[in-house]
């Protein structure tokens, strides 16, 4: 069998951007972008200042979340046959071998880590920890064997924003750290939601995620207390302004009553589905809110 299947550049491209799960791949830079842009607001710091750190940043962690996003579908490749969700990734499919599809996960992880070199020692500790999550934690050891995998799976998206701060200044502060747990607890619900609508698949997979090991029903009581926790978070971002504060909130509570809608619902597939395409919009929400301010 060859290596890549594909036969021209226009499906290369396509079965490409399939392989770093395109619109993952969006929701893990963008928190960047937001990081370097908040920071350089709070700190007072002219954008033009550290413009070259900052694209090398966005270029070097890019292909960072880009190779483990390609580990992750290179280990997982004979499981994502079985779900209707992933079998038609290049990686499940046959149209990219594994053997390419390792080789592919880990140069680009190599040369994005080699880029990151040239920033500075916390944009590179933040870029290695989500890396080692996400690659090591998560897909090669807790996935398939435990019902918080979800947890350290968020710890790998929860550094994005903290990678893009520490271009500017260092991100051991409060509003970063508030933003990165935003971040962190935002993941679970949108994570067991995911796993809700995608039952069957995860089941057949064999995949540990909590609602196929613990039930549907516990899973939603999570998703409300991880809600719940949400609230108070964006009121320790005060210097961001009372509007921000506000429309933050309402997001939340939003999402709230659209989770206790969840435990007289009819269709839980139905009803995860409409969970999943909130929480999408509450992360861009946040997310393009604090670009807009801080430019």
């Amino acid at each position: 069998m060859n290596q890549i299947q594909t036969k021209t550049p226009k499906n290369f491209f396509k079965n490409l951007i399939s392989l770093i799960k395109g619109k993952v791949f969006v929701i893990n830079v963008l928190p960047v972008l937001a990081g370097y842009f908040l920071s350089s607001y709070i700190n007072q710091v002219p954008l033009a200042d550290h413009i070259v750190s900052f694209f090398i940043t966005l270029i070097g962690s890019s292909f960072v979340i880009a190779g483990a996003l390609m580990l992750n579908n290179w280990y997982e490749a004979d499981l994502d046959k079985l779900m209707e969700r992933t079998k038609s990734r290049p990686s499940a499919n046959g149209e990219f071998s594994k053997k390419f599809v390792l080789s592919l996960g880990v140069t680009t992880s190599i040369l994005g880590f080699l880029l990151l070199l040239f920033t500075n020692a916390e944009v590179l500790l933040f870029s290695f920890i989500g890396w080692f999550f996400y690659v090591i934690l998560y897909t090669f050891w807790s996935k398939q064997k435990y019902s918080w995998n979800t947890i350290i799976g968020a710890v790998s998206g929860c550094v994005t924003p903290l990678i893009g701060w520490s271009v500017v200044s260092s991100s051991f502060q409060l509003i970063p750290m508030m933003m990165a747990l935003i971040v962190f607890i935002w993941q679970m619900p949108h994570t067991y939601a995911i796993a809700i609508k995608r039952f069957d698949d995860y089941k057949r997979a064999g995949f540990a995620m909590l609602p196929v090991v613990s039930g549907i029903k516990k899973t939603k009581i999570h998703i409300l207390f991880y809600l719940i926790c949400l609230i108070p978070l964006p009121f320790f971002m005060k210097s961001l302004g009372w509007l921000f504060i506000g429309f933050i909130t309402l997001l939340n509570i939003g999402w709230i009553g659209l989770s206790l809608s969840g435990f007289t619902a009819q269709n839980e597939e139905h009803w995860a589905n409409r969970m999943f395409k909130y929480s999408v919009i509450h992360m861009m929400l946040f997310l393009t809110s604090i670009i807009v301010m801080s430019i």
